[in-house]
């Protein structure tokens, strides 16, 4: 599980959040959830909570079924 969610959010999150200015770092696992911290624009962004659930959980959950949430941190 931690090696899809990895390789999803370097080759796929990553690339899409820098072009609109932000970043995600995956900072680490608990669990099943993943821990991560938004950068950039996004870390200021009013959006950023709806980002992070809306967009980066859900395209997370769609590959990786069994991942519990995605927190910021």
């Amino acid at each position: 599980m931690e090696e899809k969610v990895r390789d999803l959010i370097e080759k796929e999150i990553r690339p899409a959040l820098q072009m609109d200015g932000g970043d995600i770092e995956l900072v680490g696992f608990e669990g099943n959830n993943v821990q991560v911290r938004l950068r950039g624009a996004c870390s200021g962004c009013p959006g950023a909570a709806m980002t992070l659930k809306m967009g980066v959980e859900r395209r997370l959950k769609q590959v990786v079924p069994e991942l519990g949430e995605v927190i910021a941190v």
